[in-house]
């Protein structure tokens, strides 16, 4: 397994401290875990790279629209049990600017709306005259609960990519880089200097995607190659910066694809050194968007000889992606498998093999709650539908005789969650928090499935 790395820089008082850290890790039996840490303790900027925790990553998306129809607040964050269970939080989204800055993606969500007692955190109301309403404040409240608990700001998303290949061009870069810093990390809100410092830790960059297509009206070049590894390597050196001032480590991540037409645009086996974990987007790889099928898997850990979608999506899985990636020379130690907290469905499938990998001219995406052919894992567990399980891809699925719907459930969570401590990965992020249960229950298998001494 090809990694790429630079050899170290050490003056000697530096190496003495490493070496008796390194010792004591691994008479510990931790060396593993502090991997990241000795990479990156490099001469210059490297030197502030964030550590790896000591344990698994569990990285849970919190969605600013969540507060609005689902009535999902960080509140119920804290009381149903996530946020103990989460190494980190990454919040969705922050919007750029037609200049090509940063900027709020929701300034009601983000920042202003007052939340009653009953809402927040911390059990107390906002009032209008506090410098800092809104989520972000409530992630302040939650990180004072959790000690331990990391936020990252996300930018960009699905929806908000289509200015990222006119930010990172070489004229544009450090000043886009810079005004994400002064806004989330410094805190510069527009409201007032510095009311949103101490909100987040670090940086998660949601660009999709690089010299590829994404959603209609995107801009994309090929030349996004090569600017995608420069603008990572731009937000590492500023991070790192800023860390030289303050004495904190600041956390980058990517949200990076599952498709090889996606992937292969993207310089794999370098912009690992300026991420601290990326956060691989190994779901929706079948869908009702493909409204006559066939019926498919939302997020296969394994892809199936038997799968009839046309090549190459007929590949598509966890574990080739996973894969992919580390052929490419992406660091393993680094690697996030994403699980879907939601699932895809079609309905009018004919009756045969209990709906799975069926087509017709009358199948159509199945009703949802919020959007045709997707709902919550939490609306999905309630239906009282047959289960199914597929042997060769560890995936499940639901069918009722005509409506079908692929989802993880608990059993589906904790195969990947072997996967991932098999594989030596980093850990596992989940879109998104508001689709687990009451109960955390997705949540709370991938927590205990880390927090386990048994692979089985």
């Amino acid at each position: 397994m090809t990694h790429s790395r630079r050899p170290l820089v050490l003056g000697g008082t530096l190496f003495l401290l490493l070496f008796y850290l390194c010792a004591f890790t691994l008479l510990n039996g931790g060396g593993k875990a502090y991997a990241q840490t000795f990479s990156a303790a490099k001469s210059g900027d490297d030197m502030f790279a964030a550590p790896a925790p000591a344990s698994k990553r569990i990285v849970g998306y919190f969605t600013a629209w969540s507060i609005y129809g689902r009535n999902y607040n960080l509140h119920n964050v804290d009381v149903n049990g996530q946020a103990g269970k989460l190494t980190t939080i990454n919040y969705a989204f922050s919007n750029i600017s037609s200049d090509l800055k940063c900027q709020l993606g929701d300034s009601w969500a983000d920042t202003d709306r007052p939340f009653a007692a009953t809402e927040a955190v911390n059990g107390q109301a906002d009032s209008w005259s506090d410098p800092l309403r809104g989520n972000f404040n409530q992630l302040k409240e939650l990180k004072a609960l959790h000690p331990g608990l990391q936020t990252m700001i996300s930018i960009g998303g699905w929806s908000w990519s289509a200015l990222f290949s006119d930010a990172a061009l070489p004229q544009n870069r450090a000043a886009f880089v810079q005004s994400c810093i002064d806004l989330y990390i410094k805190g510069n809100l527009p409201s007032a200097n510095g009311a949103g410092a101490g909100v987040f830790d670090g940086i998660d960059i949601d660009w999709e995607y690089p010299a590829a297509p994404g959603n209609t009206g995107n801009v994309y070049r090929p030349e996004d190659t090569q600017n995608f590894t420069a603008l990572l390597a731009e937000f590492r050196h500023q991070l790192d910066a800023l860390s030289k001032q303050t004495g904190k480590r600041y956390l980058l991540s990517a949200a990076l694809p599952a498709g090889p037409d996606k992937y292969q645009k993207i310089e794999l086996n370098k912009i690992g050194h300026s991420l601290n974990w990326a956060n691989l987007m190994t779901y929706d790889l079948h869908g009702a968007w493909d409204a006559q099928g066939p019926t498919d898997f939302a997020a296969p850990l394994y892809s199936s000889h038997k799968d009839p979608s046309p090549a190459p999506t007929n590949a598509y899985s966890v574990d080739n992606t996973v894969r992919a990636y580390l052929r490419a020379g992406f660091e393993e130690e680094k690697l996030v498998v994403g699980i879907p907290f939601y699932g895809h469905g079609w309905t009018n499938v004919p009756n045969q093999n209990h709906g799975l990998y069926q087509s017709s001219p009358d199948m159509q995406p199945a009703p949802g709650v919020y959007e045709a052919g997707i709902n919550d894992y939490k609306v999905l567990a309630q239906l009282n539908y047959p289960t199914y399980r597929d042997p060769i891809t560890k995936a499940s699925w639901i069918f009722d005789g005509t409506t079908f719907w692929s989802f993880d459930d608990a059993t589906a969570v904790a195969t990947k969650v072997h996967y991932v401590k098999s594989h030596d990965l980093a850990g596992a992020m989940f879109w998104s928090l508001d689709g687990d249960d009451s109960s955390a229950t997705l949540t709370t298998t991938v927590y205990n499935g880390f927090h386990s001494d048994s692979d089985d």
